[in-house]
């Protein structure tokens, strides 16, 4: 089983695609959200989004903003965000 993941910026839509799951940073700490999750609402931190896919984990950094988890479906709408693969060591 697996969950639909979208992850939105106020410009573009950064991924939407399914997942096995994600761990997610919230004002209140971080969250695992597996299949079947209980409906939720919160707020999200600067911090980072980790996606669990087939055998991988891949991370974004987040710049803070909201979720929404219910029936298998994550909606992340951020005020920014980048892929891992997107930040230069030499500029961070």
């Amino acid at each position: 089983m697996t969950l639909n993941l979208c992850v939105l910026t106020p410009n573009r839509i950064v991924w939407d695609s399914e997942v096995k799951e994600i761990i997610l940073s919230t004002n209140s700490g971080q969250i695992g959200v597996l299949p079947n999750h209980a409906p939720i609402a919160t707020t999200v931190d600067i911090g980072i989004l980790r996606i669990h896919l087939n055998d991988q984990w891949l991370t974004m950094a987040l710049m803070g903003g909201f979720a929404r988890i219910g029936n298998n479906e994550i909606t992340v709408l951020v005020n920014d965000v980048e892929k891992s693969s997107d930040i230069d060591p030499q500029e961070a």
